[in-house]
């Protein structure tokens, strides 16, 4: 046992030894504030470095964490940076715990003075950018508002600077894990939240003092991840910048959008390849890079073409490529309504006879909160199959397109309009949207809810309590995104009454949402027999803006499209009669990638043989029409 022990021990030093070693070491310091009081501060100064540009981050998570690694892929690599970096800690936060004081701190007034007091060091040449995601970012547009002389530009990631009622309470219903894990990380703002649950006066207030476009009067460079719960914050306050801020910046303010969360479990976060149960390689590290050439342009004064860089740079997810636009969302896009239908199925085509499907929903058996935007640290996020947990419950509704022949370019903001009922006076409506692959994953793309008793408003006077078998309008608007749809995948729309732990579970009873001022309380809770509605009158549809979209395609039935044998060998034989001699036939793998093409006759012999064993899609279109099949290639 001694031995052991004594091997335990030198395992233990060693790790300690290896720690020591792989960690920055900062120069530490205090920066005064105007009322006397002092922020904790650790200063990163590159070796040979005198004086030069200051990148600042100022955080709430403890600014002695940043000396394991330094952001923008330096790393450990200080030396290696053409920046001096400061990390301070807010005000009553960690090292900076005793410059609290009663009341709320004024964050903006305390970066003004971090600012200006940097601008004053020996080390520094005057010019300071900022940089930081989260609450990180937030604080950099209040520090922005009070105007330091020397602030150059700032960098902030999935953030904007609102307080707004519907960030806290969306459609009405409460982000239950959202609150608790703001709570868990030390700001307390749920007894403010919970005191107000309607839209009232405290919250006209605090949306006209928290959005402030024409105070950002330096160059503003924000990113955000089509994963993230910011979305609509961070889009609505691009969208003002660009046309409010100051005339001699606002047109240097630049977004970035990638297919990324917001960061909180695991290692995934802006940057990374991998997000929930998907790779994007060549989204990796976009922001650092892009982050880099910000500041090097602004506080270095290289000539590196960022003034020459599009407004708005972005990520097509299914296409998982990066383009461009001066705007948004991008000019081009067709709204285009696509119904739903008894049979489950998503097109073009309204309901014709009257039809409804019906589910019951439990509020203490909710639906789980699998993946999406979500920010609690026990939950996954990101996106996420939703077979196995979510659809393979009996309280949702599944609402498929066919699979696609034809990819769908999504670019915005998609609008789901049910037509619903419900025996209840109250009661909540979920939307998930989905990614179906040709394998069966169902990944989620994005999700929303609305409380019923809030569809004339979000004030105490707009409540409307349901009336058992009134046929009620419900629009559900999901945050922007941008994905394509490939062919060979399809669209999926779930629709339950519960997306749990994410928001807050709707007890059904139409009487107090939050008993005891519980983020999550369940008091006399009733069971729900809740109704959507697909017929000619009361249709039910889902809205999209899609680019490139020919309606005069027409999807044929698969029989039409003859291939065999099935599974195959080294040839495939198909018959493509019903089709123009000039159509082209295509072949995708399971990820919607062309792996061969062809151009067509009347019946053809492809030589299939180069492909590896596994499942394709094989399909045919000319100018009218197109119809795909699946086939199994194997190996002999």
């Amino acid at each position: 046992m001694r031995n052991k022990f004594k091997i335990v021990i030198q395992v233990m030093t060693l790790l300690y030894v290896l720690e020591a070693k792989a960690q920055l070491n900062p120069v530490v310091d205090s920066i005064p504030m105007s009322d006397g009081r002092k922020l904790a501060a650790d200063i990163y100064i590159p070796n040979g470095m005198t004086n030069g540009p200051v990148i600042l981050i100022q955080t709430p998570y403890n600014r002695q964490l940043f000396r394991f690694s330094l952001p923008m892929g330096i790393g450990l690599n200080l030396n290696s940076s053409n920046y001096i970096f400061v990390i301070t800690d807010w005000r009553g936060f960690y090292g900076s715990r005793n410059a609290a004081y009663a009341g709320s701190p004024d964050r903006g007034k305390d970066g003004y003075n971090t600012v200006e007091w940097i601008a004053g060091q020996s080390w520094s040449n005057g010019k300071v950018g900022t940089w930081g995601a989260s609450a990180l970012g937030k604080v950099q547009y209040q520090t922005a508002k009070t105007h330091p002389p020397h602030l150059v530009c700032i960098n902030p990631l999935v953030a904007g600077p609102q307080f707004e009622y519907e960030e806290y309470y969306p459609g009405g219903a409460l982000r239950t894990e959202y609150l608790e894990q703001l709570d868990q990380l030390g700001y307390g703002l749920s007894p403010l939240i919970m005191a107000h649950p309607y839209f009232d006066f405290t919250w006209v207030v605090s949306e006209t003092s928290n959005s402030y476009p024409d105070s950002i009067a330096v160059p503003c460079f924000m990113i955000g991840g089509w994963y993230d719960h910011n979305v609509r914050l961070m889009m609505e306050f691009y969208d003002l910048i660009k046309q409010r801020s100051p005339s001699a910046v606002k047109d240097a303010h630049k977004l970035l959008m990638g297919p990324w969360e917001h960061g909180g479990k695991g290692n995934a976060k802006v940057g990374t390849s991998t997000q929930g149960q998907l790779s994007y390689p060549n989204a990796q590290s976009k922001n650092d890079s892009m982050s880099i050439q910000f500041f090097d342009y602004y506080l270095r004064g290289l000539s590196n073409g960022w003034n020459n860089m599009p407004n708005i740079t972005y990520y097509q997810m299914g296409e998982n490529k990066w383009t461009n636009t001066a705007s948004w969302p991008p000019t081009g896009s067709t709204m285009v309504e696509m119904f739903l239908h008894g049979d489950g199925k998503i097109n073009t085509t309204k309901g014709g006879n009257d039809s409804t499907l019906n589910y019951q929903y439990d509020p203490q058996n909710p639906s789980p909160t699998i993946g999406g935007c979500t920010l609690r640290t026990d939950l996954d996020q990101g996106p996420y199959d939703q077979k196995p947990d979510v659809e393979s419950r009996n309280d949702i509704l599944i609402f498929s397109t066919d699979v696609l022949t034809e990819a769908l370019v999504v670019k915005g903001v998609i609008k789901v309009h049910l037509k619903v009922s419900s025996d209840k006076l109250d009661t909540d409506f979920d939307i998930r949207l989905t990614d179906v692959y040709p394998d069966g994953r169902s990944m989620l793309l994005n999700d929303a809810v609305f409380r019923m008793r809030f569809r004339e408003g979000f004030a105490v006077n707009n409540i409307k309590m349901m009336s058992s078998g009134t046929v009620y309008d419900c629009i559900i608007e999901l945050p922007a995104t941008c994905i394509t749809f490939l062919p060979g995948h399809r669209m999926r729309l779930i629709v339950s009454s519960s997306n749990y732990p994410k928001y807050n579970r709707n007890m059904n009873n139409g009487g107090n949402m939050y008993p005891g001022n519980s983020l999550d309380s369940v008091l006399n809770p009733e069971v729900a027999s809740n109704t959507v509605y697909m017929s000619a009158f009361n249709a039910s549809k889902i809205v999209l803006p899609l680019y490139d979209y020919t309606s005069s395609i027409q999807s044929l039935s698969n029989e039409l499209l003859k291939i065999w044998p099935n599974p195959s060998g080294n040839l495939l034989n198909i018959d493509i009669s019903q089709f123009n001699s000039d159509c082209t036939i295509t072949i995708r793998d399971l990820e919607g990638r062309v792996v061969m093409q062809f151009q067509g006759q009347d019946s053809n012999e492809l030589d299939i043989s180069t492909l590896a064993q596994g499942l394709y899609i094989i399909e045919v279109r000319d100018t009218f029409r197109s119809a795909n099949v699946q086939f199994v290639k194997q190996s002999l």
